[in-house]
C-alpha cells in the first residue's frame, strides 16, 4: 500500500461583481510537492454564469482559465510565471485577488494519487 502524501488545493471561482461577493466555482488547482504534481481542471458553465451577470465578458473569463491551466503546466508558452518552480507557481495562482477570477483559500488533504484526488475534488466542488 502506498503512503498518503500531503497535497494542497484551491477552488477557482468567477466573481462577476466583486462588490456582491457572489461566485461560481469553475475549477480546482491541486499541488502535491512530493509527487511533483501541479494541475488545474476548469469547466465554465456559461448559463449559470449569465444568471449572475448578463454583461460578463465570457471570452475574457475563458482566457483567464486557460492561463491558469498553462501556468500549472509551466514551460515557455506560459509566460514569466510559468517559468517559476512548481511551488512558486501554485502560490502565485492562489494569492488573494480582488478580480473577476479568484481562488479560495488553500486547503490541505492527503492522497496517494493526486490525479485521482483532483478529479474527485473537481466532481464534488465544480460539477
Amino acid at each position: 500500500m502506498q503512503d498518503n502524501h500531503l497535497f494542497e488545493y484551491a477552488v477557482i471561482r468567477v466573481v462577476p461583481r466583486v462588490e456582491r461577493e457572489e461566485f461560481l466555482n469553475v475549477g480546482v488547482i491541486l499541488y502535491a510537492r512530493r509527487q511533483n504534481f501541479l494541475q488545474a481542471l476548469c469547466k465554465l458553465d456559461k448559463t449559470k454564469l449569465k444568471a449572475f451577470s448578463e454583461n460578463i465578458d465570457m471570452a475574457e473569463v475563458e482566457e483567464h482559465l486557460l492561463s491558469i491551466e498553462r501556468i500549472c503546466k509551466g514551460g515557455s508558452d506560459s509566460g514569466a510565471i510559468g517559468k517559476l518552480d512548481m511551488a512558486s507557481r501554485f502560490r502565485w495562482l492562489t494569492a488573494t485577488r480582488s478580480t473577476v477570477v479568484q481562488t479560495s483559500k488553500v486547503h490541505p488533504g492527503f492522497c496517494d494519487n493526486p490525479g485521482e484526488a483532483i478529479q474527485k475534488l473537481f466532481a464534488q466542488l465544480v460539477l
